[in-house]
């Protein structure tokens, strides 16, 4: 973070940490996994809620609960920490962080969508899973644009929460009832 992204290489890396060179690349196979090292969890977090619903609860329901107990709590893992906005600027100035950004936010709505379409039994040409996907896929990287654009303006973690928490509630509003209440979870 320090020297950016660009200009440290896997030789510095595997020198900092007193490994080979093929070491590192046996962990991340890029350069970029080094900095997104979490990313697996990231990636199927939004799969991972809507199949771990209540009953009786709709997927857009879910995520819109996920995300704001999230936000309220205050939590590193949606960016709400001091130093996230040092970590925002070194992928908003490195091209390869950010493709790798567009590349995880397209896994979070294949796999998203694929939980969809195995939630409700849809058939694998039926365009609705993919777009209520996109839908949920839009709040979730609204809530994260926000946030980062808000901590690298230079805001405190609890001021940001709170702004969020009455974004969550105007992305609510503009949700349909069809959005809002697809794929309810049955009675197990």
């Amino acid at each position: 973070m320090e020297h950016g992204f660009g200009t440290v290489t896997i030789a510095d890396v595997a020198e900092a940490a007193d490994v080979s060179v093929n070491t590192v690349y046996n962990y991340f196979p890029a350069k970029e996994d080094l900095f997104f090292d979490r990313s697996a969890g990231v990636v199927d977090r939004l799969a991972r809620w809507v199949r771990g619903r209540d009953a009786g609860e709709w997927a857009a329901r879910a995520v819109l609960r996920e995300l704001r107990e999230e936000v309220e709590a205050v939590s590193p893992r949606v960016g709400l920490m001091e130093g996230y906005d040092r970590f925002m600027r070194v992928i908003h100035e490195a091209p390869a962080l950010r493709s790798r950004l567009w590349s995880m936010q397209q896994e979070i709505h294949d796999n998203l969508e694929a939980a969809l379409r195995e939630e409700t039994g849809a058939a694998a040409d039926d365009p609705l899973p993919g777009l209520i996907a996109g839908q949920i896929c839009w709040i979730h990287q609204t809530v994260f644009v926000t946030i980062g654009r808000r901590m690298i303006a230079g805001h405190k973690p609890a001021e940001v929460s709170r702004e969020v928490l009455t974004l969550l509630d105007d992305i609510e509003e503009l949700l349909s009832e069809k959005v809002l209440n697809y794929a309810v979870r049955g009675a197990d």
